[in-house]
């Protein structure tokens, strides 16, 4: 019997490698949770048919010393990473049946070390959304709280693995998108430097935002992950930076956090959420930080920055979304125009249809309320870096809520859209950032803390985080 629950991708090739138990019969302790739990859950929209085939070629590598800490390793994958042969959908109905003609480099990485991906889950729609209710394929649960969500858009990754129904799984992120079903799933979500991990092969929301990272039970787990999908990929992603030049801007480490003014009042956050966040300030003096209020002028604006940039490239992105080539088309219509606003109209979902339209609105005007964003941008980048020659990181809350019930934001995505107000500005200045677990509240629901570092400090990032969650641990 395999001890799922304690098991980590360490542990795991140290078993397979011993032959304690075989790639196989790892994979079907994961497949047996998820025929038990995923019809609740809505985890997996599907399993792929091929996973024993996949274990029998990761269990080769063992026999013949190829093997890497991450061949045979179970995980999940969300449903806009491609996979030659394998159907995508960004769970979306206008992209009902579409099968990938090609593979995404990151899981193309993943696949060179022999992991075995077990199948793809479910999202918000074209990653659109905090709360994972908005996929064409029904609601995901959290499976530590069936009443609330996973959180979002990477909620089927996270509710895959806080469910045991992967060892780890893939995500990705827009503005949060990784980072807050951690939070909400009791998991750690780590969101890499842009530039580090080619986006080819996944389904674009924003091009200048999109990112893949890890969903994990350990900070160990998302590190071996990580480093395993860092590529560069010139041909296929020019915005992939070459090797060489991946490298930290020179500062001297200070000991010393920058916590917002906001984070420390409060101001807008769940009140059971701030108080854990403020015992986990304690955590980090007990590792020798020293925790100072910032003032971030800029910061306020993050949001309404990310709100416009993000629907420009949305818009952008999925016009080329039609019907003629490939997934749903309307079945009747009197000429082109009419095909084209039916199949539109009647393929994308409502969360879709809105923020296509602000971003055809946003480009509008010759773009210039798309170009004053990238201005404000830039300055918020700018205010982020000169935080960091005076401090190690920013450290705030992933969310400013926990885990909600279903359907409880679902008709005001005003509401909805604060679930990224602290996560934004990782996410336009291409910063790293993790988010950690930090406990249960007293009504049971997983809290976290988020830890920003400078651009190309993702290793920095992994090491504070692996020594925060032994000071968690041992408190």
């Amino acid at each position: 019997m395999i001890d799922i629950k304690d098991l980590t991708i360490e542990k795991a090739h140290d078993a397979l490698t011993k032959g304690e138990y075989t790639v196989r019969e790892l994979c079907q302790a994961y497949l047996d949770v998820i025929k038990e739990k995923n019809p609740d859950i809505n985890a997996y929209l599907e399993i792929f048919a091929d996973v024993m085939d996949q274990a029998d070629k990761a269990q080769d590598k063992f026999k013949n010393g190829t093997a890497t800490l991450l061949t045979g390793i179970p995980l999940a994958m969300k449903d806009n990473m491609l996979i030659k042969g394998k159907h995508a959908s960004a769970a979306s109905k206008i992209l009902e049946g579409y099968t990938a003609s090609y593979t995404a480099t990151a899981l193309q990485n993943l696949i060179d070390q022999g992991v075995v991906f077990l199948g793809r889950t479910n999202m918000d729609e074209f990653a659109m959304g905090s709360s994972t209710q908005t996929s064409a394929y029904g609601v995901t649960r959290n499976p530590l709280d069936r009443e609330r969500v996973p959180g979002g858009s990477s909620g089927g990754p996270a509710a895959a693995v806080a469910m045991y129904g992967a060892l780890a799984s893939l995500g990705s992120e827009t503005c949060g998108s990784i980072r807050q079903p951690a939070s909400f799933c009791g998991l750690v979500g780590f969101k890499p430097t842009y530039g580090a991990v080619s986006r080819s092969g996944i389904i674009a929301m924003g091009n200048s935002l999109d990112q893949v990272g890890p969903l994990a039970h350990t900070v160990r787990d998302a590190e071996i992950i990580h480093k395993a999908l860092v590529s560069y990929d010139p041909e296929l992603d020019g915005t992939t930076v070459p090797m060489e030049k991946r490298v930290p801007a020179p500062r001297t480490l200070t000991k010393k956090i920058a916590v917002p003014a906001e984070c420390m009042k409060g101001e807008g956050i769940d009140t059971e959420l701030h108080e854990a966040f403020l015992k986990s300030l304690d955590t980090f003096r007990a590792m020798g930080y020293t925790i100072e209020t910032v003032s971030f002028p800029l910061m306020p604006y993050s949001l309404a920055v990310y709100y416009i940039v993000m629907p420009a490239e949305v818009s952008t992105n999925l016009e080329r979304l039609d019907g003629i080539r490939y997934g749903y088309h309307a079945k009747e219509a009197k000429d082109l125009n009419e095909f084209y606003m039916k199949t539109r109209g009647e393929g994308f979902g409502r969360e879709s249809r809105r923020r296509i339209i602000l971003g055809s609105y946003v480009l509008s005007n010759d773009g210039e309320y798309y170009r004053r964003a990238l201005r404000l941008r830039d300055a918020i980048t700018k205010e982020l870096d000169e935080t960091f020659t005076k401090y190690d990181f920013v450290v705030t809350p992933v969310a400013p809520m926990l885990p909600f019930k279903l359907g409880e934001k679902l008709t005001d995505p005003v509401a909805m859209y604060l679930a990224d107000v602290f996560s934004a500005p990782a996410n336009l200045s291409g910063a790293p950032s993790i988010a950690l677990p930090i406990g249960l509240t007293a009504t049971g629901l997983p809290t976290a803390v988020q830890i920003t570092a400078p651009r190309w400090e993702d290793d920095t990032l992994f090491a504070v985080g692996k020594e925060f969650e032994r000071t968690n641990q041992s408190k």
